[in-house]
């Protein structure tokens, strides 16, 4: 295994840790919440959020984990398959904090802005980061439909 394999894996493994530090200060915050809650930056939203962003590193670190065990096996194939999936775009990173309350608590914010610098995803991931930690206030789901299905749509014609 590589060193710079060894630093993700570590890097990742802190990000998770303070996610789900966060989703517990969340959880206790919070308490229970409506489940209809649809404003963005609600409770429930952002609960959401923290457990989606949280499930997402936590998923490429385990994805990451197999790649290494590949390896160690001698099944180089697969762990050549194994990193292909790992280096993929994570579905809620950084979506999850789309939906989250606004300021994002201190663990949110190391845990992006380590992810970010990693440069481990694809270089979209680091820019939306940004995007993220710059928004002063949650964006999804958003109250405009037709408007937010416009900007994807812009942004997708872009790429």
């Amino acid at each position: 295994m590589s060193d710079d394999l060894r630093h993700v894996g570590r890097v990742l493994d802190e990000a998770h840790s303070l996610l789900v530090s966060e989703q517990t200060r969340l959880k206790e915050q919070y308490g229970s919440t409506r489940s209809d809650d649809s404003v963005a930056g609600g409770p429930q939203q952002t609960l959401q959020g923290i457990h989606a962003l949280a499930g997402s590193v936590g998923d490429t670190l385990k994805r990451i984990s197999l790649a290494v065990g590949f390896k160690a096996l001698g099944l180089d194939v697969r762990a050549e398959r194994a990193m292909v999936t790992a280096r993929m775009r994570p579905v809620s990173l950084p979506a999850g904090a789309e939906r989250m309350a606004r300021p994002l608590g201190e663990d949110t914010v190391r845990a992006l802005e380590m992810i970010r610098d990693l440069g481990f995803f694809p270089a979209e991931v680091a820019v939306e980061i940004d995007v993220v930690l710059a928004a002063p206030e949650a964006t999804y789901p958003p109250a405009d439909w037709a408007a937010y299905d416009r900007d994807r749509a812009s942004r997708a014609g872009q790429r």
